[in-house]
């Protein structure tokens, strides 16, 4: 029996292993986490890779800084805490790309929820006395 052309390459595609796809204009809309992510994830190598690195960095910084001002602002219940020693810009953010992607249930949801979320779960703030 033989496979034909079209039956291999098939077989291929389901039996291969799942890459992270390049990020994408379309991406730029941030409407998920799935987008945030695969902008974070990119490698800056070309003009788009670039511009999704400096898009996540600055989503991220942007996002941050708001909660940050709320919370001093209205005193409300903090929703991460950072360690005295935070890790870098880069690291944070590459641990947000793995967390996000072991869980597809967290790629769906808006893209400043799911970087709080995973902020709230790697960095919680300690029981308040």
């Amino acid at each position: 029996m033989t496979l034909n052309k079209r039956a291999v390459a098939a077989m291929l595609v389901l039996l291969a292993p799942r890459v992270a796809q390049a990020a994408t204009e379309a991406n730029f809309a941030a409407g998920t986490t799935a987008d945030l992510v695969e902008l974070c994830a990119a490698t800056p190598d070309s003009a788009i890779g670039t511009a999704a690195v400096n898009f996540c960095e600055g989503f991220a910084q942007g996002a941050v800084s708001v909660e940050m001002q709320n919370l001093a602002a209205f005193r409300g219940a903090k929703l991460f805490c950072m360690p005295n020693s935070p890790p870098s810009r880069n690291e944070a953010l590459g641990e947000f790309v793995k967390w996000a992607r072991a869980s597809p249930d967290r790629l769906a949801q808006p893209p400043a929820d799911g970087l709080f979320r995973f902020l709230g779960e790697r960095y919680p703030c300690p029981p308040s006395r």
